[in-house]
């Protein structure tokens, strides 16, 4: 059976009960940025467009390879070296050929990331774990654009979100990641901050899979599917003005393996004393890891 017309309000009657027909309305007209297109950002993409979300600003450099089977949403056979960016923009298209997608195949960087983020509502963080000097400078841009920006980690068979509004404790001061020796503590940092309980911590088998030295850590598509749940919430949430919004300090982790859920303050952010030690010991703990001094 092929569709002779697309017709928006029929694609996305389900979504009302939970939405109103005139929220739905709002929801369509919602601007959304999302650099990277692996394993979460490309589960995001997705589900805002089944929200309904029709604007997008996307970006990319990387072709779908083997390895990216166990997480990635667009990693098939077929798209083995096909360009990441162009098939979940394709993805998206099939979902609501009416969706508006501003392309980034070259990736953000620092000469484009006011074209990037200009005009967008919220700022998603789909990067990689390990690039760590373009997410500083994305999450530092938004703040100064008054743009939302949040980061949902998927850490392990579970997601943490830390959501970074434009008038509210910035990036730096919650993470300080700038305090870092080297790549591998900043990377360290990163986690420690947007999952400072260690609740996945009893279900990862083989410590040193996670590997911060060579830029490497174990994943699942359970967790970067929660991830693109609690995104998609965060934001129907920012769009309508409704319901609880928590912002950094606070941190929410949802562990599915230990069916736990916590929501941690960190005040001070990454000054926070206890923060501090906790890190100071895990960074002892791991040196094998973290490799030498940079």
């Amino acid at each position: 059976m092929s569709l002779k017309k697309f017709d928006y309000s029929e694609a996305f009657s389900r979504n009302i009960g939970w939405v109103t027909e005139e929220e739905q309305s709002k929801i369509k007209k919602y601007r959304v940025a999302i650099a990277g297109l692996g394993g979460v950002g490309g589960n995001y993409l997705l589900t805002l467009c089944r929200l309904g979300i029709t604007k997008f600003h996307i970006s990319d450099f990387d072709q779908f390879e083997l390895g990216n089977f166990n997480r990635q949403v667009g990693a098939t056979v077929t798209n083995v070296g096909k360009n990441k960016l162009e098939v979940m923009a394709e993805m998206a298209k099939d979902i609501n050929p009416e969706v508006e997608i501003r392309s980034f195949p070259q990736g953000v960087n620092e000469q484009n990331l006011d074209e990037f983020l200009d005009g967008v509502d919220v700022y998603l963080d789909g990067l990689d774990v390990f690039c760590l000097d373009l997410r500083e400078k994305l999450f530092e841009r938004a703040n100064i654009k008054n743009i939302h920006a949040l980061t949902v980690a998927p850490v392990g068979m579970g997601a943490s979100l830390v959501h970074f509004p434009p008038k509210g404790m910035v990036f730096e001061k919650y993470f300080g990641l700038s305090l870092a020796k080297n790549q591998a503590e900043k990377a360290l940092r990163f986690v420690l901050g947007v999952a400072p309980l260690g609740l996945h911590a009893k279900s990862l088998m083989l410590k040193d899979r996670l590997d911060f030295k060579n830029k490497k850590a174990p994943s699942t598509f359970m967790g970067c599917q929660l991830c693109a749940g609690v995104a998609g919430t965060e934001i129907l949430k920012l769009v309508l003005h409704r319901g609880p919004i928590l912002k950094a300090p606070y941190s929410i982790h949802f562990d599915a393996y230990s069916y736990q859920y916590k929501k941690k303050y960190l005040w001070w952010g990454h000054a926070n004393p206890f923060h501090r030690i906790k890190l100071r010991m895990l960074a002892h703990h791991m040196a094998h890891l973290l490799g030498a001094k940079e």
